[in-house]
């Protein structure tokens, strides 16, 4: 079954000002489209090597299921954990948690944005479900695939790759991420970590 790009959430224009509509669409309908098309090109390379029983390129192979899978599954979760009229308190299991694990929601708050800055390049801020250690973890993962953790379960992500903001904030991605909990989806959020 080949990949696709769902439909955003919301309307383009529904998280102005945070987000332009305009950097939605790029973002939305080019960017995360690409991440699409990759997997499915890679996928078909893999079917191929397969048949074939040549798995000579299989290096390039996993690198590329790796980037674009990664790109497409955290981008389907960006999309997710913003919302129209968003930013209000989490509340249920989800906020019992983050007062386990982090003391105050203003204390998660501090430290995912602080691990969204500190991004050394491309990257993601996610907020996850560890589950050896039964808690929430903020995490950053680089490009897509580097510096992630085996079995997290990621509920809340940030992409701070500058194609995320820099048609809107230039090159301030300060400026950006300080409107995310604005925003933020913490009903969703609460799905994803019920799932975990």
């Amino acid at each position: 079954m080949r990949h696709q790009l769902r439909p955003l959430p919301y309307k383009y224009d529904a998280l102005e000002p945070y987000l332009s509509e305009e950097l939605l669409r790029v973002h939305h309908d080019k960017h995360h489209q690409t991440y699409v098309d990759g997997l499915n090109a890679a996928e078909e390379k893999l079917g191929v090597a397969r048949e074939d029983g040549d798995f000579s390129d299989i290096r390039a192979i996993c690198e590329a299921l790796a980037f674009n899978y990664s790109g497409h599954l955290l981008h389907s979760l960006y999309w997710t954990s913003m919302k129209p009229e968003g930013g209000k308190r989490p509340s249920g299991a989800l906020a019992e948690q983050i007062a386990r694990d982090f003391g105050r929601l203003e204390d998660l708050e501090a430290e995912f944005l602080a691990a969204a800055n500190g991004v050394q390049g491309s990257g993601w801020a996610v907020l996850a479900w560890q589950l050896l250690g039964e808690k929430l973890v903020v995490l950053q993962a680089e490009n897509h695939q580097n510096l992630v953790q085996w079995g997290v379960t990621p509920i809340l992500v940030l992409d701070v790759w500058e194609h995320a903001y820099y048609l809107q904030y230039a090159n301030s991605r300060e400026d950006y991420t300080a409107g995310f909990f604005s925003v933020v989806n913490w009903e969703e959020a609460a799905k994803g970590f019920e799932g975990a």
